[in-house]
């Protein structure tokens, strides 16, 4: 496994490294003894599993407020996904940059993101498959949500008109979120 900090601090990609040989491959996926000596979680409660049929799907930007921020392990089993991470943390320096990675059954990348993120994905195949797991547990009454075509965040998405759940196409802007709450306290 390399394990890469990102531009948005405390966010890593992951590169699993899959042993081969003629009968497919063999690889490990989590190690808590190197998570630990990176000093990031290694205390999972959840692990969700998100499927998508159609290429050009939408999901996010979501995340919990506090106390119940997510930390998160994310990975792609079947597919391709473009992921997207925008910082919220109310202290960070970066509060609002947005960075993305793709992720694909293929590339064998996973993604670490720590409290005080927003996540989407859009996938860019059919039949999509991603697997997370989360430092806290799905807290409906603590959910919150950007819009993904949000202008002052101005991610430039893969696809212009996605396929999205009414919830996702009926969020709030960045905007309101910064002069209700000045970004997420973690």
């Amino acid at each position: 496994m390399q394990v890469k900090e990102r531009k948005l601090k405390g966010v890593y990609d992951i590169d699993l490294e899959p042993v081969e040989d003629n009968r497919g491959f063999f690889m490990r996926t989590y190690d808590n003894a190197l998570f630990k000596s990176l000093g990031l979680n290694q205390h999972w409660v959840q692990e969700n599993h998100s499927y998508s049929s159609k290429q050009g799907t939408l999901r996010g930007l979501h995340f919990q407020f506090p106390p119940h921020g997510e930390v998160k392990l994310v990975r792609a089993t079947g597919g391709e996904l473009f992921m997207v991470f925008v910082d919220l943390r109310r202290d960070s320096a970066t509060l609002g940059q947005w960075e993305s990675s793709v992720l694909s059954e293929r590339n064998h990348k996973m993604l670490y993101l720590p409290e005080g993120f927003a996540l989407g994905m859009c996938t860019l195949t059919d039949d999509c498959t991603l697997l997370y797991k989360m430092g806290d547990y799905y807290t409906p009454e603590k959910q919150g949500g950007l819009r993904w075509d949000d202008p002052d965040i101005a991610i430039d998405w893969p696809v212009k008109d996605p396929v999205l759940s009414e919830k996702d196409a009926g969020t709030g802007s960045y905007r309101e979120f910064l002069e209700k709450y000045v970004g997420l306290e973690v």
